[in-house]
């Protein structure tokens, strides 16, 4: 019996905005590359009401069709291209979440 794959999200949460330049330099070079890698972007930055003991901050959320496939996505030639535009222009909150069937 082989174990099935579950479903993945990528949740960043953008703690500082600094260089509000640098962010839209790699937002378009890494949405062509997450979607290369089967990336759907879920949420982008829109409103938040955080309860709790949460933080209003901007939040992504993009969902994997399994964990592997968004480590690979993450650790794609192209994507590392579009972190190279982003150091210290945003401090982020950055991780790979596997989902559950």
């Amino acid at each position: 019996m082989s174990k099935s794959r579950s479903a993945a999200v990528i949740a960043v949460m953008s703690t500082t905005v600094s260089d509000p330049a640098r962010l839209t330099a790699y937002n378009k070079l890494a949405r062509p590359a997450v979607q290369a890698g089967g990336g759907r972007t879920l949420s982008r930055g829109g409103r938040v009401v955080a309860h709790e003991a949460g933080i209003t901050q901007r939040v992504v959320l993009i969902e994997f069709d399994s964990f592997e496939q968004a480590v690979a996505a993450y650790e794609s030639e192209a994507y590392q291209k579009a972190l190279v535009a982003l150091p210290d222009g945003v401090e982020r909150d950055f991780r790979i979440i596997e989902g559950i069937d």
